[in-house]
């Protein structure tokens, strides 16, 4: 799923002002990439007829294809999203960073141009990136620095597929694709969480509606079954935060903040390895259960697992079909912004019958 990013640099000067200022650095590299990938888009289409063409490539981007043209019979809104491809020549497109307080779930926000505040900041630049989380780890942040594969431009530019997004796990190609066309057929201002979750759900029962219809049950169950962990990690995160944001409320000492964050973790641990872990159908829990608390991991988490209950309600209450489900909840968010949207949804939740 994508990470948006804004690659701004295209409108800003060099001069002097590179040498003077990081972030003027930054913004021009951010440039320098974008312009790089918009270099290298080629059509799918115009790709597909060409017979040199790897044959996983080849799978890949037909699957694409494929997924495009049956959204378009869910009522969804395709547009241009991934209409073209772009081989970015390496496995790393950039890292996507992100802080917290280590004493409250409170995302760090960096602001643009333009665009404004948003609570991450993604590097083309490894060796930048490192310093910048290097500078926030020093005034005793979490933090929380990972690879991404793909990032939005927030409509500056026609995005196209990248190579880094590419998988070979046709359930993930699949629910990727459908992700990203639910943005474009209802986004909600101000509601981040709101939004990706939504998409969370299109994303994995259109696929498991995708594969259904080409008579593919294994890939079908799968994609269901991925979609149905995600609302049990929902509820999971749902009550760790909630322990946190308990603790974190009583304002601990520096010394009781350390412990009470370990002794947090070994909860979290044990739901992992017991109850938690034994409900999950396609998650491994392996190196999740070891992973120490990190408030700056966490707030990303929540933005892609909010309510995932809700959505799952909705599409039941809709006689479980997406076409209808998505038209209804667009009805429903007409003038929405921000919180109100999770707000209406709960209503319109509350009153569906079940």
């Amino acid at each position: 799923m994508a990470i948006l990013f804004v690659a701004l640099a295209l409108f800003f000067g060099y001069g002097s002002a590179y040498v003077l200022s990081e972030d003027v650095r930054y913004l021009s590299r951010a440039g320098i990439e974008e312009t790089r990938i918009l270099q290298h888009r080629k059509p799918l289409e115009k790709l597909l007829a060409d017979s040199s063409l790897a044959p996983a490539t080849r799978a890949q981007l037909g699957l694409v294809v494929d997924v495009r043209r049956f959204a378009t019979t869910l009522g969804l809104k395709a547009g241009e999203t991934y209409t073209a491809f772009s081989d970015v020549g390496r496995d790393t497109l950039l890292l996507v960073l992100s802080a917290s307080p280590k004493d409250c779930i409170c995302p760090y926000m960096w602001k643009y141009p333009i665009v404004g505040r948003i609570p991450y900041k993604g590097f083309f630049d490894p060796k930048m990136a490192q310093k910048e989380a290097d500078r926030l780890a020093e005034k005793r942040y979490d933090i929380y620095l990972r690879p991404a594969a793909a990032f939005s431009t927030l409509g500056w530019f026609n995005d196209p597929l990248l190579s880094t997004a590419l998988t070979r796990d046709s359930v993930e190609m699949a629910a990727l694709v459908f992700h990203e066309i639910a943005h474009n057929t209802l986004y909600v201002n101000s509601a981040t969480s709101f939004n990706e979750s939504f998409a969370q759900l299109v994303g994995y029962r259109a696929a498991e509606s995708y594969f259904t219809s080409r008579g593919d049950s294994v890939a079908a169950r799968r994609a269901r079954e991925r979609w149905l962990d995600e609302i049990i990690l929902d509820r999971y995160y749902a009550d760790l935060l909630q322990r946190l944001e308990g603790f974190y409320g009583t304002k601990p000492a520096q010394d009781a903040l350390d412990s009470g964050r370990v002794a947090i973790s070994g909860w979290a641990r044990d739901q992992l390895q017991g109850p938690v872990g034994a409900q999950l159908r396609t998650y491994s829990v392996g190196v999740l259960a070891e992973r120490p608390i990190n408030n700056a991991r966490l707030v990303g988490i929540r933005l892609y697992r909010t309510h995932l209950d809700w959505f799952e309600q909705w599409f039941e209450a809709h006689g479980a079909d997406v076409s209808v489900a998505v038209k209804k909840l667009r009805d429903l968010m007409v003038g929405a912004v921000g919180d109100s949207a999770f707000a209406r949804l709960g209503r319109g939740v509350a009153g569906s019958p079940h």
